[in-house]
C-alpha cells in the first residue's frame, strides 16, 4: 500500500530540505524522498560554501530577488540551529587594467541588487588589506558582506527540523515513475516502494530535468558543471583575512580562494560543462590550472600541505537564470537550474514554493505548535564540544585531527537523521576531514559506529 501525503518533496539536498522544513511548520503531511543513501550528500556538499549577499546577480532575475532574501532568512536561521558562520567579508580582485574598470559597473550592479555595501578601492588599498596576494593587482571591490557558512550542517539542520515537526524522511527512493491522476499523483521508485501525493515539488537538482520530463515537461536541460577545488591545511589560513574573489564572467564566478568556516583555506571551483551526472571525481588537468591560478593569486598558499581535494557539480542549464515554474492542473512545481548560489536562496526558495503551492489552491496553515532543534557548531570560531569537557576529565577524543569526541560521534548516531556512511559522519562532526584523512581514527569510528569505511 502506499503512503498517501499532502505535499512530496523529490530531492534531499540543501533547497529540497529547506522546502520540507517550511512545509512541515504548517499543518501538512510532508514526505521528503532522496535518491541517495543521505540527505545533503550531492552538489549541497561540494560548493564553495559561500554566503552570497547577491551582489554579482543580474537584476530582475529570480536568482538576483532569491539571493537576497535568502541571504537574509540563512543568515538569521543559522546561527540559531547550530549552523556556522563566519563573517570575514570578501574582496573582488582585479588583474588587469580591463578588470580594474569594469569595477565601477559592478559596484553599480550591486546597488541595483539592492546591495549598497560595495565599494570600489585602488590597487594600493587591495594590497593593505591582504598582502599576500601576488603580483598584478590593479584594483579591487569590497564586499563586506559576503561571508561563508557550513554548507554540511545547513541541509542536515533544515531536514532535522523537518523531521521533528512531523515531515517523513524516505532516503534511497530515486523517484523513476510518475502516475498524475484527477487528484493525487503517484511515485514508484526504483525498488518498486510507492507514495502518492497531493502536490509535488522538483528539487532534484542534477536530475531535475529528468524528473520535469517525468511530469511531461520540456525546456529545462541540466549539462552538469564540474567544479574542482583543492583544500589546503589550516596553516594556511593566515595567508588571508577575507575571501579573494575574481571578476566574474558571463560563464562563472571564476577561480577564488577562501577560508572556511572549519579552519581550512580553499582554492577553485573550475567551471567545465560536462555530460556524465556521476562524474566527480578530480581530474590532472583541473587540478593543475587551479595551481596555477592559486600560485598567482596567492603564491604562498602553496607553502602549505594540501588537505584534500573534491568536485562538485552544480546544476547548469541552457539558461542564465533559475527555472521555476508551476503547473497548477498538474499540481507540480519545478525548482530547476538552481546553481551554486542556491545555499545561499534555499530558504527563500521555499518561501516561494509556499506561493506557489497557494496559485495551485493548496494553502496551509502555520501550525501552533512547532518543535525548535540545535545542532552541534562545527567552526573553528564556535565551541566545539572537545572544549566543554571540565578540566581534569578525559576527553575521549577519536579523530585528533579534527578533534572530535567519542561523545559527539555516538550523539550524531542516534541523531533525528543519523549518518549511514563515512561521508555522513565527516559532514556531521568534522572527523576523518582533517591532515590525516581518517588515516589514524578509522578502525575507532568503526569500532564506536559499526559503519564501514
Amino acid at each position: 500500500m502506499s503512503e498517501s501525503f499532502d505535499v512530496a518533496v523529490i530531492g534531499g539536498g540543501v533547497v529540497g530540505c529547506a522546502v520540507a522544513r517550511l512545509l512541515s511548520l504548517h499543518e501538512s503531511r510532508v514526505v521528503l524522498l532522496e535518491a541517495g543513501a543521505d540527505i545533503g550528500a550531492g552538489t549541497s556538499k561540494a560548493n564553495t560554501a559561500i554566503l552570497h549577499t547577491g551582489f554579482d546577480a543580474t537584476p530582475g532575475t529570480f536568482e538576483a530577488r532569491l539571493v537576497a532574501r535568502g541571504y537574509e532568512l540563512l543568515s538569521a536561521y543559522a546561527p540559531s540551529v547550530g549552523v556556522s558562520i563566519e563573517r570575514t567579508g570578501a574582496v573582488l580582485v582585479a588583474w588587469s587594467d580591463e578588470q580594474a574598470a569594469a569595477l565601477p559597473a559592478l559596484a553599480a550592479k550591486a546597488a541595483a541588487n539592492g546591495y549598497g555595501h560595495a565599494s570600489v578601492i585602488d590597487a594600493a588599498a587591495v594590497r593593505e588589506l591582504e598582502p599576500h596576494l601576488g603580483d598584478g593587482v590593479t584594483g579591487g571591490m569590497l564586499v563586506p558582506d559576503e561571508h561563508v557558512i557550513d554548507p554540511w550542517n545547513t541541509p542536515i539542520a533544515l531536514a532535522t527540523e523537518a523531521v521533528v515537526n512531523g515531515c517523513k524522511l524516505m532516503r534511497n527512493f530515486r523517484v523513476k515513475s510518475a502516475k498524475i491522476g484527477n487528484e493525487i499523483t503517484t511515485l514508484v521508485s526504483q525498488t518498486g516502494d510507492s507514495v502518492t501525493a497531493r502536490f509535488l515539488i522538483n528539487a532534484a537538482g542534477l536530475h531535475g530535468d529528468d524528473v520535469h520530463r517525468m511530469f511531461g515537461f520540456t525546456g529545462l536541460t541540466i549539462r552538469p558543471r564540474r567544479g574542482e577545488l583543492i583544500v589546503f591545511d589550516k596553516f594556511a589560513r593566515p595567508l588571508l583575512g577575507r575571501t579573494i574573489l575574481p571578476v566574474p564572467t558571463s560563464h562563472t564566478k571564476g577561480v577564488l580562494v577562501a577560508p572556511t568556516v572549519f579552519g581550512n583555506v580553499m582554492l577553485g571551483p573550475t567551471a567545465d560543462d560536462i555530460d556524465d551526472k556521476t562524474a566527480t571525481g578530480s581530474t590532472k588537468a583541473g587540478i593543475y590550472a587551479l595551481i596555477d591560478n592559486g600560485r598567482r593569486i596567492l603564491p604562498r598558499l602553496f607553502d602549505e600541505e594540501v588537505t584534500a581535494v573534491y568536485a562538485g557539480l552544480r546544476a547548469a542549464t541552457e539558461h542564465s537564470d533559475y527555472q521555476l515554474s508551476v503547473d497548477a492542473p498538474a499540481r507540480y512545481i519545478g525548482l530547476g537550474g538552481i546553481r551554486s548560489t542556491g545555499l545561499t536562496a534555499a530558504m527563500a526558495l521555499a518561501e516561494e514554493t509556499l506561493t506557489y503551492l497557494k496559485t495551485c489552491g493548496y494553502a496551509p496553515i502555520p501550525k501552533e505548535f512547532t518543535v525548535p532543534i540545535r545542532l552541534t557548531a562545527m567552526g573553528e570560531a564556535d565551541e566545539r564540544p572537545y572544549q566543554r569537557v571540565p578540566a581534569g576529565e578525559p576527553q575521549n577524543i577519536v579523530c585528533h585531527c579534527e578533534r572530535v569526541t567519542e561523545t559527539e560521534l555516538l550523539g550524531v548516531m542516534s541523531s533525528v537523521v543519523p549518518p549511514v556512511n563515512f561521508d555522513g559522519i565527516r559532514r556531521r562532526t568534522r572527523a576523518t576531514a582533517g591532515r590525516c584523512q581518517g588515516f589514524y581514527c578509522i578502525a575507532d569510528i568503526c569500532s564506536l559506529t559499526g559503519l564501514k569505511p
